[in-house]
């Protein structure tokens, strides 16, 4: 009878061993996910965890996962009105650079951070957008950019046709290798026409590759 109970007392041991380790692996698998959805349904805030694990150390050089991240649109356009407004949503500081008054002056009532020129002082948190390819003062644009220490610069343009900027930036000398830093084009290919579609694709492409994923529907 002893050992009868001894077997039985053993068997479900085992039983809860094993239910709890499957436990475990699920939690393990879930993690992530269930990370994220938490942050979806409003259970954390953005940038939390509703894990007590610590966060894993972020990859040298990269730019933060959370926290500070900066975006800064190149002129006053419909795109740059909108990819400013979605950022700020997404958690980025937004700044608009627009060295024309007349513009600015419109852009600043609209409540915008308007700076006449790409500040000096972008580290690797910022990125950089130009949101017209047609501008004269583009290629000053982009040669102040790429002074910086900004994580990423790119404009807009079809990549069928030749970039604008290339001339633009090797008349004011900048030297190939640094032109070829240029990311063009920009956002995610999601067929996008009206300026909030671009300005949804733009922000996509930049957060999809901050987080080195291929911004597709592969996972």
């Amino acid at each position: 009878m002893a050992d009868h109970a001894h077997d039985n007392a053993s068997a479900h041991a085992h039983a809860h061993a094993s239910a709890h380790a499957d436990a475990d692996a699920e939690h393990d698998h879930r993690h992530e996910e269930g990370d994220a959805c938490a942050v979806a349904h409003g259970d954390v805030p953005v940038g939390a965890s509703s894990s007590s694990a610590p966060a894993s150390t972020p990859a040298a050089g990269a730019a933060p996962a959370n926290g500070d991240r900066t975006l800064v649109a190149v002129f006053a356009t419909p795109v740059s009105g909108f990819l400013l407004r979605y950022a700020a949503d997404a958690g980025f500081r937004g700044l608009l650079v627009e060295p024309d008054e007349a513009r600015a002056a419109g852009a600043k009532m609209a409540g915008f951070e308007v700076l006449p020129a790409v500040p000096g002082d972008l580290d690797d948190s910022a990125d950089v957008v130009v949101t017209d390819h047609h501008r004269d003062d583009l290629g000053v644009a982009l040669r102040d950019a790429l002074a910086t220490k900004a994580r990423w610069v790119g404009i807009m343009g079809n990549p069928r046709l030749a970039g604008p900027h290339v001339e633009a930036l090797a008349a004011l000398g900048v030297p190939q290798a640094e032109v070829a830093r240029v990311h063009r084009p920009i956002g995610l290919n999601i067929g996008s026409r009206t300026p909030p579609e671009i300005a949804i694709s733009t922000l996509a492409g930049l957060i999809a590759d901050r987080n080195a994923r291929p911004g597709g529907f592969h996972f």
